[in-house]
């Protein structure tokens, strides 16, 4: 069943010309799908206006079927469309755990079981529930963001830049976290400029290159030959 689709999705910020250009894409539960391309082509800004921080110049984006509403996150993360941004946007002077507190929506013995659940998937973080984000290690803090977004039971979950300020060995050990959520059933759809690392761990690969696909492959075969992926990232034919 298909869990995200966009449909002609047209992108940009303010008033100037869209830098994503009637973007198609469909990503099915259970699939994790690597959001590929060079600098500029207009990731994040696909990434973002799915999640309803930026609004849509034109297109629509559906999470289960239900359109969302242009520009509007809330209706977003109610429709179970969740975003760890480059960023990580955490609060800094909070707790790990005051930080999934204030994600969890509910309150009670529902909200400890999805904090628990979140945090058996980075056991590193039980120790540090005390500890203020802002003093967690660069791979501490990428745990908390991701577990931050499973205590809000994502039905699609979009990440941008994993790897970001992060050592390889930290990233590789988060990987196997996405497979066990997409095994779980939620749709994701992961940025990632590590192109290895990305095609590791995704089901298929989109490469964007000003604005449009130019490349959609699995990722299995990106990976024993990139010649595909190379072109595509070059801008050849």
């Amino acid at each position: 069943m298909t869990a995200l689709h966009c449909e002609g999705m047209t992108a940009g910020h303010g008033t100037g010309s869209p830098c994503v250009r009637d973007l198609d894409l469909s990503v099915s539960e259970g699939e994790i799908v690597a959001l590929m391309g060079p600098n500029g082509s207009g990731k994040t800004t696909s990434l973002t206006t799915m999640a309803g921080l930026l609004p849509r110049k034109g297109g629509s984006v559906s999470v289960g079927g239900h359109r969302i509403r242009s520009g509007n996150a809330r209706a977003a993360v109610q429709a179970g469309l969740v975003l760890v941004p480059d960023d990580r946007a955490l609060f800094r002077r909070l707790t790990t755990e005051q930080n999934l507190r204030l994600a969890a929506p509910r309150r009670g013995h529902r909200s400890k079981e999805l904090i628990d659940n979140a945090i058996d998937h980075f056991p590193a973080l039980r120790s540090r529930m005390k500890v203020a984000a802002g003093d967690l290690s660069g791979g501490e803090q990428q745990m908390l963001a991701i577990a931050r977004a499973l205590v809000q039971t994502p039905k699609v979950l979009l990440l941008d830049e994993l790897s970001m300020g992060l050592a390889p060995i930290v990233v590789e050990s988060i990987l196997p976290v996405l497979r066990s959520v997409a095994d779980a059933g939620a749709a994701v759809v992961i940025v990632e400029q590590h192109v290895h690392l990305a095609l590791s761990v995704a089901d298929r690969a989109v490469v964007l290159v000003h604005g449009q696909i130019v490349l959609e492959a699995d990722a299995s075969s990106l990976a024993a030959d990139m010649t595909p992926l190379e072109r595509a990232y070059l801008g050849q034919d």
